[in-house]
This record gives C-alpha cells, structure tokens and sequence, in this order.
C-alpha cells in the first residue's frame, strides 16, 4: 500500500513538471510566432521605403535631364 502512494505521488510530480513544460513551450511559440509577425512587417516597410526611394531617384534623373536641357 505504501508503495501505491509513493507512485501516485510521482505520477502527479511529472505531471505538474510535464505541465510546466508545455506551458514553457507554448510562451515560446508565442513569442515566437510575435517576432515572426515582427519581421514580416518590418521586411514590408523596407520595400515600401526601397519603392520610395527608387520613385524619387526616378525624379531627380528627370529633373536633372530637364536641367541640364534648360542649361544648354
């Protein structure tokens, strides 16, 4: 008998030890699920600011080529 409750006392021991490490596990997904987020958003706003800056170098060649067509 006292063998029986010295086993159920292990067997909720794991559990609770088994338990705190899905709860870990599912924090780190979590967080790693924000930082993928994260980075898909910053990795958008880099081509929108690479569009920009393509669009303006664009407008400084035209108004370059219209200066130097004015100048001459």
């Amino acid at each position: 008998m006292a063998r029986k409750g010295r086993l159920m006392a292990r067997k909720g021991r794991l559990t609770r030890v088994a338990v705190k490490i899905g709860t870990a596990m599912g924090n780190a997904d979590r967080k790693v699920q924000k930082v993928a987020k994260a980075g898909k958003l910053a990795r958008k706003e880099l081509d929108d600011i690479a569009k920009q800056v393509e669009a303006l170098k664009r407008q400084l060649q035209k108004t370059a080529k219209r200066l130097k067509h004015a100048l001459t």
